[in-house]
């Protein structure tokens, strides 16, 4: 390796060529699929109903506090780029009274951000809707939605179980 004298101009290594007939041609780069973009740990896939209905009708309506704060932590484990927000998400739940329940709204409205981050995170077209969460949550439907949702994601994956490592698209 030589390194330039004193008043060269240092040069920068050139791109590997190609001989073709008639010249010389830049080397080209295989075209390949989705590019993976890091690495994240795999959600828990749920059944909708059982997660909207089923299980907080038999814990007496914990279960959904349940299910908000893992989801919450899920969503942080499969991507950090998505902020761990479980904490506040479960104290917003529970104290949600005292602000006469502004704050849990806006916490349902940020879970589908949240969620449309993970399916593009996936290399799905993100689907999630705070409009439509929000709508829905208010007519006791929100989960049975953010379930359904968090579950395109874990499908992308096929059979990988829940805790393994996987790929991220973007």
């Amino acid at each position: 390796m030589s390194y330039p004298q004193q008043g060269q101009p240092h040069q920068q290594p050139q791109p590997q060529q190609q001989a073709y007939q008639g010249g010389y041609a830049p080397a080209q780069q295989p075209q390949q699929g989705p590019v993976a973009r890091g690495a994240g740990v795999n959600m828990k896939r749920r059944n909708p109903a059982a997660a909207w209905l089923g299980l907080p009708i038999i814990t007496f309506g914990i279960y959904g506090l349940v299910w908000f704060f893992k989801v919450h932590n899920e969503l942080h484990e499969y991507d950090r780029r998505i902020d761990n927000a479980a904490t506040n998400a479960l104290l917003s739940m529970l104290f949600g009274a005292i602000t006469l329940g502004i704050w849990p709204l806006v916490m349902w409205v940020k879970l589908a951000g949240r969620i449309a981050q993970a399916q593009r995170a996936a290399g799905l077209q993100p689907s999630c809707s705070g409009g439509l969460g929000f709508l829905l949550g208010i007519f006791g439907f929100g989960v049975l939605y953010y379930q359904i949702q968090l579950n395109k994601v874990v499908d992308r994956y096929g059979e990988t179980p829940a805790g393994q490592q996987v790929s991220l698209v973007a």
